[in-house]
C-alpha cells in the first residue's frame, strides 16, 4: 500500500510503450498539471520538452515552491523526472489563464507518451475566489469559461497531432476534461481512448441528454474516495468507481492520500455516511432554487466575499475583512436578507438529509 510516489518508484522502470498508462498513471498527470510551467513547457503544440528537461529546469528555480499546488509537487516531479517511464514524456501546450474580471480559472498541459498517444492534463481548482466561484457557477449554468476553454484546447492540440487522446484532470479538471470529451466533434472523439474524472464534479441536467455526452460515457472513468464531497455534486451519468484515502472527510479530496497497490487504487467498499449526507443536502437546496436565483445567491456571495481584494479563501477569515463584510450587509437589507434566506434553506436542506438518514 503506498501512494503516487511510492508507485513511481515501483513502476517507474517500465515505458509507456511497454505497458500502456492505467489510473494511477492519469491521477499522476492530472496532479502535475497543478504545477506552473510558465516559461519552460512551450505553449504551443509545435514544441515539446522532455519531463526530465522541464522539471531540471524548475526544481532550480529559487521560487519553485510557489509554483507548486500540494505540498507534494515538487518531490512528485522530482520522481516523476528521476523515472524511465515519465521521465522521456513529452510535455508541449501549456496554457494557464486566470481572469477575475470574466471569472475564470484554466489551465492545460499536454504529455506525449513513447506508446503513440497523448495525455490532455486540466488543471482542477486552484487556491483562489475566482477559481472557487467559477466552480459554483457550474451548477446553473450550461458551460463555464473554463470549459468552454477545455474544449477549444482539445480542439487545437486534435488538429495538431494526429495520435490517440486521453483526457483527464483531478476535481475541477475531470469536469472540464469530461466537457471537452462531450462536446468535441465526432471525429477527435473517436480518437479518445479515456476520459479520467478523479473526483470531479458533475454536470447541470442539461447536460445528460447531450448526445455527444452519451456518446463519450463507456470511455469516461470516475474514480472517488470513500468521503467524496465535490465528485458527487451535480448530475453523473457514468458509474463511479470508490477507492480508499488515508485522509477523512473533505481531506480525501487530496489526490496524494489516495492508497494505491501496484498499478491500481485500493478499492473502497462504499460512500461514507457524511458523503451521502452531504450529497442529499446540496442536491436538495439547489434543486429547490431556479438557475436564475442560484446565479443571484452566488454572485452576492462572491462579490461580498472579494471586497477589500480579498483573492484567496484564507482572505475570507482575516478580522479586516470580516468586519467590512458585516459593514456590507449592515448597509444593504436586500443582500443581507437574500443571503440569510438562503442559508436558511440550506440548514433546512441539511436538517432533511439527516431525517431521511435515520
Amino acid at each position: 500500500m503506498g501512494d503516487m510516489i511510492d508507485y513511481l518508484y515501483w513502476r517507474g522502470d517500465i515505458l509507456f510503450s511497454q505497458m500502456p498508462p492505467n489510473p494511477v498513471d492519469a491521477l499522476i498527470f492530472s496532479t502535475l498539471a497543478y504545477i506552473r510551467y510558465c516559461g519552460i513547457v512551450p505553449e504551443t503544440p509545435l514544441q515539446r520538452i522532455s519531463l526530465r528537461s522541464a522539471a531540471d529546469a524548475l526544481l532550480q528555480d529559487p521560487e519553485a515552491q510557489r509554483r507548486a499546488h500540494f505540498k507534494g509537487d515538487l518531490d512528485l516531479l522530482a520522481a516523476a523526472a528521476e523515472s524511465n517511464r515519465f521521465g522521456r514524456v513529452g510535455m508541449s501546450f501549456y496554457q494557464d489563464i486566470f481572469d477575475p474580471e470574466e471569472n475564470t480559472q484554466f489551465a492545460a498541459i499536454t504529455f506525449y507518451l513513447e506508446d503513440g498517444t497523448a495525455f490532455l492534463a486540466f488543471r482542477g481548482t486552484d487556491n483562489t475566489l475566482v477559481g472557487w466561484r467559477e466552480d459554483f457557477n457550474m451548477s446553473f449554468q450550461e458551460s463555464v469559461p473554463a470549459q468552454r476553454l477545455a474544449l477549444q484546447y482539445t480542439q487545437t492540440l486534435a488538429k495538431a497531432t494526429k495520435m490517440p487522446l486521453h483526457l483527464g484532470g483531478h476535481s475541477k479538471g475531470g469536469n472540464l476534461a469530461v466537457y471537452a470529451a462531450a462536446m468535441s466533434d465526432f471525429f477527435v472523439r473517436k480518437r479518445i481512448v479515456t476520459v479520467y474524472n478523479q473526483d470531479g464534479p458533475g454536470f447541470t441536467e442539461g447536460m445528460m441528454t447531450n448526445p455527444g455526452y452519451l456518446n463519450i460515457v463507456p470511455k469516461i472513468r470516475t474514480y472517488v474516495p470513500e468521503s467524496s464531497i465535490f465528485g458527487m455534486l451535480l448530475e453523473h451519468e457514468e458509474p463511479h468507481i470508490i477507492i480508499k484515502s488515508k485522509q477523512i472527510g473533505l481531506l480525501q479530496h487530496d489526490p496524494y492520500s489516495w492508497e494505491i497497490k501496484g498499478g491500481s487504487f485500493i478499492p473502497g467498499e462504499d460512500l461514507s455516511a457524511d458523503s451521502r449526507f452531504l450529497d442529499r443536502t446540496f442536491r436538495t437546496w439547489l434543486d429547490g432554487m431556479t438557475q436564475e436565483e442560484r446565479n443571484t445567491f452566488f454572485d452576492n456571495v462572491f462579490d461580498l466575499l472579494m471586497l477589500e481584494n480579498a483573492s484567496k479563501p484564507r482572505d475570507i477569515i482575516r478580522p479586516q475583512n470580516v468586519i467590512s463584510y458585516i459593514k456590507a450587509l449592515q448597509a444593504d437589507d436586500g443582500k443581507r436578507h437574500l443571503i440569510a434566506s438562503e442559508l436558511a434553506n440550506l440548514f433546512l436542506s441539511a436538517h432533511r438529509a439527516h431525517q431521511e438518514n435515520e
